[in-house]
């Protein structure tokens, strides 16, 4: 029997229902990058990282969000292959996905994504991530400005965990 996910959003993280019209990935990107100091953008192969890593040192780098733009064999089921769909992906502290989702779902099974009851091809709704939800990573596919704008609490959460977790090298 497969751990679900509630899928259920606390009150006071409310979340607006409607689909569009979608932010696009340069603005989310000038956000991120001009909102959290020592963040570091790289990009590769339909997806762009942001960590934090105020030393400019890779291997201490710490990762909270992610903009991914295309399907992945591993990971498909948000179906980014629509026109102009994207998923920005965030890390989470855990006690926020807790309130959010409930607790973690094991890790993914043989077909490389976590159970849950989610949708994860729907627009504009924070869901727990298909692959990572274990990690307490969360994401939106095509969040409009209203979603944006109520998730920057939690952007400024993953971007504060990060700090926590980061280690410059000696």
């Amino acid at each position: 029997m497969s751990a679900a996910v509630s899928g259920k959003v606390a009150p006071s993280a409310k979340f607006p229902e409607t689909p569009h019209p979608a932010m696009d990935e340069a603005t989310i990107t000038t956000y991120l990058t001009t909102t959290f100091p020592g963040v570091v953008v790289t990009s590769a192969e339909g997806a762009t990282s942001f960590a934090y890593d105020p030393d400019r040192v890779p291997s201490a780098a710490v990762y909270f969000a992610t903009l991914k733009s295309r399907d992945e064999p591993n990971d498909d089921v948000s179906q980014l292959d629509r026109p102009a769909v994207f998923r920005l992906n965030i890390a989470l502290p855990v006690e926020d996905f807790q309130r959010l989702f409930g607790p973690p779902p094991p890790p993914p099974g043989d077909d490389g994504l976590v159970e849950t009851r989610h949708d994860f091809s729907a627009l504009d709704r924070l869901l727990p991530h298909p692959v990572y939800a274990y990690l307490a990573w969360a994401c939106v596919v095509s969040p409009s400005a209203a979603t944006l704008e109520t998730m920057k609490p939690l952007l400024a959460r993953a971007y504060a965990l990060a700090q926590a977790r980061y280690r410059p090298s000696a």
